[in-house]
């Protein structure tokens, strides 16, 4: 048995459900990540209140989400769960918010003008780059989003019964809508996106809420509880 255990988002995802605490129960912070000697007490989708004092060993790191964003606890000693600043409700706000899928076009891009890596500014919106888990609240309008605009490529979207529907993207714009009249979503179905490209197809499966919970730690425990990896990791970068 190792000594270090390492609980990444991904890999503790598929043991996250039994300690999940779901949407609704009194708590203000949420693990999503977690690694080191003690990462089990820590997996991720535990909830903890703000107000409480967690020991930490050498070598330990524990990541966790509230409403004032994201913050990493690290370092041998006792540490309060709870991050001391203002609420990042505005940052959350555009982050989860229902557009209207006409008007959405070219929408923000983080990491293009700092030279990181170019993430949606959107948490709903499907990226065709990545394969995983999309959860979507139920009834919403659907996109697509792509982190290049320098040219307006079609991708082709497919499904299990193989049907399937081309979706253009103009040049400069980061997002188009999945059309739900040709090419319904429903929940637990999966679609392959395929580019114009080399690249290999995105396969997205997607997982449907029945509500969009109005406030971080819960809607990071749902996106944990439906494995909506890429999501999450999002959610707590933005958050960061």
């Amino acid at each position: 048995m190792h000594l270090v255990r390492n609980f990444s988002i991904g890999a503790a995802l598929a043991c996250a459900s039994a300690a999940v605490v779901m949407p609704g129960t009194a708590a203000a912070e949420v693990v999503v990540a977690s690694s080191g000697p003690s990462a089990g007490q820590f997996p991720v989708g535990k909830k903890l209140a703000a107000s409480e004092q967690i020991t930490l060993k050498t070598g330990d790191t524990v990541t966790v989400l509230g409403s004032a964003g994201t913050r990493v606890i690290s370092g041998a000693g006792n540490h309060r769960v709870g991050a001391r600043g203002a609420a990042k409700r505005s940052t959350f706000a555009t982050l989860t918010r229902q557009r209207d899928a006409a008007r959405v076009r070219t929408g923000a891009v983080r990491g293009d003008l700092t030279g990181g890596p170019v993430t949606r500014s959107n948490l709903w919106q499907v990226d065709v780059t990545r394969s995983g888990t999309m959860c979507i609240t139920d009834g919403m309008a659907v996109q697509l989003w792509r982190p290049a605009t320098d040219s307006a490529p079609t991708y082709m979207v497919g499904n299990a019964a193989a049907n399937h529907m081309h979706v253009a993207f103009a040049e400069g714009s980061t997002s188009t809508d999945w059309n739900l009249a040709q090419m319904p979503v429903e929940d637990g179905a999966s679609y392959t996106i395929a580019g114009p490209g080399t690249e290999p197809a995105a396969n997205v499966t997607f997982a449907v809420l029945e509500t969009q919970p109005d406030n971080p730690e819960d809607l990071a425990a749902a996106l944990i509880a439906k494995g909506c990896t890429g999501q999450l990791e999002l959610l707590s970068s933005a958050l960061m």
